[in-house]
């Protein structure tokens, strides 16, 4: 049985010191309780910094020691979407051709999603056809846009590209607007709740504002298990059956888009994990370990596979990703 990771991440020192002159001091390196070191966004922190996310060696000798045969790396939070038309579309070109690079060094072990300037669509359209020449196999997207809406209708012209490639899309989140006033500066509650809640919001607008009728091609996979989304489509229905506005730009019942959304396995219980299978089914679902996170152990992810039925197993770490990705 292989196994394919599709929610992974990695770094450059290079895109480090393009964020760190390109924002203005939105985006600052300092330290953590523990002692870590981690990327903050206007002081508040979001992402512990490891060494693997900068080190493809480590990376193929924990992919070897776990038994990941091949990995989709990505660009994360906060991608590119910061700075200048130049600074962002400088900053995509530079990650999608080391990650480029890398995937050419191991052509058995690594795939990327291309990122994309997205706040500037018309240099996301140039930059997503530069990359998909280079190798990349999908793209990453945030699940909002420097604060945007992904369904905003300035990004129609990304979203028609995309989908007439038919693309797979990697909705991972970012920090979400107003993190003050949500008070999410302590106990890590950006991760711990904030990046729950941006997918959840992002993949809900995507459903109620008829996206998957406008889009047919692409293939949109939800980060950490969909969010909440799994437990709250019923949630959505009741509210499509209640209120004429969940009605404005849809005519069928929001969870009936489920076979349409994929979503990856970062949950954390066994039983989380087997509630979202049964609502989107074990063919929408991919293997994913947030490495090299703190959070993403690959031991842990595949434990918690492993512990399903085997076709559910044998879909879910390998043969849904190879389907999708063209593997």
């Amino acid at each position: 049985m292989s196994v394919v990771d599709i929610h992974t991440h990695m770094l450059s020192e290079e895109y480090m010191r393009l964020l760190s002159e390109g924002t203005g001091g939105t985006f600052t390196v300092g330290g953590v309780i523990g002692g870590s070191s981690a990327l903050h966004r206007d002081g508040v922190a979001f992402k512990t910094l490891t060494p693997p996310m900068f080190d493809y060696d480590l990376r193929l000798t924990d992919m070897d020691r776990c038994g990941v045969d091949v990995a989709v790396v990505s660009l994360s939070n906060p991608n590119v979407y910061w700075g200048t038309q130049a600074e962002s579309e400088n900053a995509a070109r530079s990650m999608n051709v080391h990650m480029s690079a890398a995937q050419r060094a191991h052509p058995d072990r690594l795939r990327y999603l291309a990122s994309l300037p997205w706040q500037y669509p018309e240099r996301a359209c140039v930059e997503l056809e530069r990359a998909c020449r280079d190798g990349a196999v999908g793209v990453m997207v945030l699940a909002n846009v420097a604060g945007e809406s992904l369904v905003d209708p300035r990004f129609a012209e990304v979203w028609r590209s995309i989908d007439e490639r038919g693309l797979p899309v990697l909705l991972h989140p970012a920090v979400p607007p107003a993190v003050d006033q949500l008070n999410m500066s302590r106990y890590h509650l950006v991760w711990n709740v904030g990046f729950i809640f941006d997918t959840t919001l992002a993949l809900s607008t995507m459903i109620l504002d008829g996206f998957f009728d406008r889009y047919t091609h692409l293939k949109i996979i939800g980060a950490h298990a969909g969010g909440c989304l799994p437990f709250i489509l019923s949630r959505l229905d009741q509210g499509f059956r209640s209120f004429e506005p969940v009605r404005e730009s849809i005519v069928e019942l929001p969870s009936s888009y489920a076979e349409r959304i994929y979503i990856d396995s970062i949950s954390y219980s066994a039983e989380s994990l087997k509630f979202a299978i049964d609502v989107f089914g074990p063919s929408n679902m991919l293997f994913g370990t947030d490495y090299p996170h703190k959070c993403g152990n690959m031991d842990e992810m595949l434990d918690l596979v492993g512990r399903l039925p085997q076709s559910q197993r044998n879909a879910i770490t390998s043969g849904n990703a190879e389907r999708i990705f063209e593997l």
